[in-house]
């Protein structure tokens, strides 16, 4: 009898006792990593503009023999980085005058290297599924492809290549001049 007293406090206190809490394990198999291509640059990267932007997404689907409209949406919180300067790889040697203590230098355009979401802050804010809609599993990377767009344009409209290029002067008369040079010039966009 003391056996079974013991056993039924000891069933019923694991009963009754706060159960413990779950654990995860991640585990990651890595892969060795393969380098694809090499790419050598020449880039100076003169300006950066973060950006952000809600998208709002939805794919439209025509359900029950054409009779109802039902819809799969997405609102998606972009935040992206989007950096432009002058490709020196392209700098044409004649477009350096080199005359005495004067050097007069023709940069390339400016323009946009690359525009990259930030990862960290880009997150899905809501989706929505209308119940005869069919999931769009590709509608969040739409979403993410248009913001990355989107807010390329409009860094541009808000002036990074403007930014971009004051920046590259301001550079490029520092660089030079601390070569010896007592006057530098510097203009975009020449050919000679």
């Amino acid at each position: 009898m003391v056996l079974a007293a013991v056993g039924g406090g000891a069933v019923a206190g694991r009963w009754s006792a706060p159960a413990a809490p779950a654990t995860t394990t991640e585990v990651v198999y890595r892969s060795p990593a393969v380098v694809t291509a090499i790419e050598r640059l020449a880039r100076l990267e003169t300006a950066r503009f973060h950006m952000e932007r809600v998208v709002d997404l939805t794919s439209k689907q025509q359900a029950l023999l054409g009779l109802v409209e039902a819809e799969d949406a997405l609102l998606l919180v972009a935040a992206a980085d989007v950096t432009a300067g002058i490709d020196l790889g392209t700098l044409d040697p004649d477009e350096v005058d080199i005359d005495g203590a004067q050097v007069s230098l023709c940069l390339p355009s400016p323009r946009v290297f690359e525009a990259t979401l930030d990862e960290a802050n880009t997150y899905v804010y809501r989706r929505d599924t209308d119940v005869l809609a069919d999931r769009d599993q590709d509608l969040e990377a739409k979403a993410r492809r248009h913001a990355v767009e989107a807010l390329e344009e409009a860094a541009v409209a808000a002036g990074l290549l403007d930014v971009a290029k004051e920046q590259a002067a301001t550079t490029m008369v520092s660089l030079v001049s601390s070569l010896g040079y007592d006057q530098v010039d510097v203009t975009f966009g020449c050919t000679k």
